[in-house]
């Protein structure tokens, strides 16, 4: 299928590794130019490099820069004052008896986890209105649905993605600019796989992987933990002219993990 996104220009904020280096990939597949984002410039070059390794023709940029922070956003905005695909990925997660989460920590997740998203989607939702066509995507999770007990303060910032998705949704109504929300279950991205190592105690990762969907996400209809290519596909379709009828909607990419209805 052609998602009719050759030549658009995609930012996808925290795509070095995981969910957000497989939405580069999917995007620059189906044609888009995509700016790659890190912290580092060594971070970015590997990550193109990989993209490259899979889409040898994949038309890619770079901005290495913490995108949580305000001088890294404006510095970004300078050097690509518009774009047409705003993909906001850049997350943080930990787990935290709720005791222990200090003021600090809440800070510190709703500014990555969330102000970083609003604070692009300010700068490029006017130019998008004003061409009359673009694509905002918040990455969110079945988490902020679901709030996990071991980390709360994560939760709170993926429910508050949902909030700011829908209400910018409503800003665009009658236009062709969309912002949807994305909401992954549990996947296997760079950051889980050492996540997992951490708390497996040496058993395999079939084996935690068994266990997690036994006692911590009984709910799962898949029963495994989701690729981030599987979570990729959705967000290049949302991204794509095809999918123009789809706005202001929380999107389950969580392999039935979520039982309630909305």
């Amino acid at each position: 299928m052609d998602l009719k996104l050759t030549d658009k220009l995609a930012l996808v904020t925290g795509s070095t590794k995981g969910i957000g280096l497989a939405i580069v990939t999917a995007l620059a597949r189906e044609g888009a130019r995509v700016i790659v984002n890190g912290r580092t410039e060594q971070s970015v070059a590997t990550a193109r490099a990989e993209v490259l390794a899979q889409v040898p023709k994949a038309a890619l940029e770079g901005f290495a820069g913490d995108l949580a922070t305000a001088p890294a956003a404006e510095t970004l905005a300078q050097r690509y004052p518009a774009v047409d695909i705003l993909v906001n990925n850049l997350g943080i997660y930990e787990p935290k008896p709720f005791e222990e989460i200090s003021d600090d920590d809440w800070r510190r997740f709703f500014d990555v986890n969330v102000l970083s998203g609003v604070r692009l989607s300010r700068t490029y939702l006017p130019g998008m209105k004003k061409r009359n066509w673009g694509r905002i995507v918040f990455i969110s999770s079945e988490s902020g649905v679901q709030i996990p007990a071991e980390m709360i303060h994560y939760g709170m910032t993926k429910t508050a993605q949902l909030a700011v998705s829908r209400g910018l949704a409503e800003l665009c109504a009658g236009t062709a600019v969309t912002v949807n929300a994305i909401l992954p279950g549990p996947t296997n991205s760079t950051g889980v796989s050492e996540f997992v190592s951490k708390l497996s105690g040496g058993r395999s990762f079939t084996e935690f992987e068994r266990e997690f969907f036994d006692k911590v996400r009984p709910s799962s209809l898949l029963g495994r933990f989701a690729t981030t290519d599987e979570v990729a596909h959705m967000v290049a379709y949302i991204c794509s002219p095809l999918a123009s009828a789809t706005n202001g909607a929380p999107l389950r990419v969580d392999g039935g993990v979520i039982q309630a209805c909305f």
